[in-house]
């Protein structure tokens, strides 16, 4: 910041304590079972603790099984290779088309999948061969747009698998979506990494899909540090996924192999912290909900809105408040792959002038998930928008003209705001009075 934008900080000072995106927040019953764990030496990837969390996770969220993996993204590839199973019979590596290795389960087979997101969402399409189509987001929740999802199976009616993601913490029109799948023949995977806990339609969010899958990452509503689950209705999927999370072992006196396999089961010392976390789970999203409230009301005053939910039929987690700023009231500003500059302007302001004023205040913001279509390894994927194709529709030879792309648009002027649970209200006060004054 130059010395000019410096000005509209004069007699404010930085956080003693930083305040977090989202960090982890423990309350001591953690130790209890990790104590278990370690006391029973049982410190490996069977045990008491595994076995009671897939059981109260389960019921908790209305499915009928659930597995407890390593990581989030252990799940999405898991769902990724049941879901080949059952829609190519291809899912065991011995039986891909290219043979065992190569190609994957998803070789030539394309999958819609949301477009902004954390890129764990995509990548296990890529792991087992598939090429990902990115549908774009709706203004209303941020997440995939039904209407563009309906257009892409126009476009491409043979495909059969959609991966969906719920930002934020904000459920999508996740009936809707699955409507659509059901109309195509698809199968739906839900990543409900970020929005554990939240509710759609009084239905928790990752019992709507075929497959569903949870996170227990360090900056997650509740966490273990690592870890994540895969969520299914049917037994043998779930076995299979327990098969192939133990790098797929046979029923043999010896160790024999007639599948690939992959180290994905969660252990049970990870298990033993989320299943200490678990009961906070509904007093964490009481403090976020809190926490996106205060913003909502210390930002009224300002030509930003919070990031929005459908609040009539959905109860969001509240993971990470976020804002977007009104187009009117953005400062000059450009973006390259890897920073962005901007000048200051009376008035207004835009994300790195924000993002820059909260780090020298010592609060923890991030810009939005930048779009897959928009990043570099993905730059050759098909990205479909409500009215079809939606990359290469500006005209140089019409003024104005850039085609619709609500992600690169929410990208580009919006921010995640401090949320962690243990932020105090005077800490978020001053938070609240830095953004005012980057709009000085």
């Amino acid at each position: 910041m130059d010395n000019k934008v410096d000005l509209k900080f004069q007699n404010l000072e930085p956080l003693k304590e930083k305040a977090f995106l989202s960090s982890p927040t423990m309350h001591g019953k953690e130790i209890k079972f990790i104590m278990e764990a370690y006391e029973s030496n049982w410190m490996t990837t069977v045990g008491e603790n595994i076995d009671s969390l897939e059981d109260m996770v389960a019921r908790y969220l209305g499915v009928n099984h659930a597995v407890a993996l390593s990581s989030g993204t252990a799940a999405l590839h898991l769902a990724i290779k049941l879901a080949a199973k059952r829609l190519y019979n291809s899912s065991s590596g011995v039986s891909t088309p290219a043979g065992l290795g190569k190609g994957g389960s998803l070789f030539g087979k394309r999958v819609f999948c949301s477009d902004m997101t954390f890129d764990a969402t995509v990548n296990p399409v890529v792991y087992e061969g598939g090429e990902p189509i990115f549908i774009d987001t709706e203004y209303d929740t941020w997440n995939m747009s039904p209407e563009a999802l309906e257009m892409a199976f126009k476009l491409y009616p043979d495909v059969r698998l959609v991966v969906v993601a719920h930002l934020y913490g904000v459920p999508g029109k996740i009936d809707e979506l699955r409507t659509i799948c059901d109309k195509y023949g698809a199968l739906l995977i839900e990543d409900a990494a970020e929005s554990l806990g939240a509710i759609y339609r009084k239905r928790q969010t990752g019992s709507f899909g075929d497959f569903g899958c949870i996170s227990f990452n360090g900056n997650k509503i509740i966490t273990g540090s690592s870890g994540g689950m895969l969520l299914c209705e049917n037994e043998a999927d779930a076995n299979k996924a327990r098969k192939w999370s133990t790098q797929s072992r046979e029923n043999a006196p010896w160790y024999q192999h007639e599948e690939i396999g992959y180290n994905y089961r969660m252990s049970n010392v990870i298990a033993g912290i989320v299943r200490g976390q678990w009961p906070y789970l509904c007093e964490h999203i009481n403090h976020k909900k809190a926490i996106y409230e205060r913003y909502k009301e210390g930002l009224t005053d300002l030509p930003i809105k919070m990031n929005p939910a459908d609040f009539q039929n959905s109860s969001p987690n509240y993971w990470l408040s976020c804002m977007i700023i009104d187009e009117n009231y953005m400062c000059e500003t450009r973006q390259s792959e890897w920073d962005a500059i901007y000048k200051s302007e009376s008035g207004k302001s835009c994300p790195t002038e924000i993002l820059e004023a909260l780090a020298i205040f010592n609060a923890e913001g991030r810009p939005i998930w930048k779009p897959m279509h928009m990043q570099p390894i993905y730059r050759n994927c098909a990205f479909i928008t409500t009215k079809g194709f939606g990359r290469g529709n500006s005209n140089a030879y019409i003024k104005g003209e850039r085609g619709d792309d609500v992600g690169a648009d929410i990208f580009r002027r919006g921010i995640c705001l401090p949320s962690d649970i243990k932020m105090t209200k005077n800490q978020q006060d001053l938070i609240i009075e830095v953004i005012h004054r980057c709009f000085k």
